[in-house]
């Protein structure tokens, strides 16, 4: 687990994300408040500090338009690509 204070940054992604990685605070939200992981469980399986994930809780609770507007987005870009997978139908068997 790494012990260096890290931030909230824009630098990869076009949304938030932990500095000097690129798991989003979107992801972590995710993890923790809609599949019930917990912070810690989160932290230790990528290899965060503990604090880092609560700091990426804590920017989506503290930013909630823009978390909203990274969600619209993000499904957009759903909408937008859908025509680029494939139907399991079509899979071979």
């Amino acid at each position: 687990m790494s012990q260096q204070r890290t931030g909230i940054v824009r630098e990869v992604h076009d949304e938030p994300h932990i500095e000097g990685r690129r798991i989003t605070v979107q992801w972590v939200h995710e993890r923790v408040e809609e599949c019930g992981l917990s912070p810690r469980t989160v932290a230790d399986r990528h290899d965060l500090d503990v604090a880092d994930v609560y700091r990426a809780l804590t920017y989506y609770h503290d930013h909630p338009a823009e978390m909203r507007e990274v969600e619209r987005q993000r499904e957009q870009a759903f909408a937008d690509h859908e025509h680029l997978t494939t139907d399991p139908e079509d899979v071979r068997e």
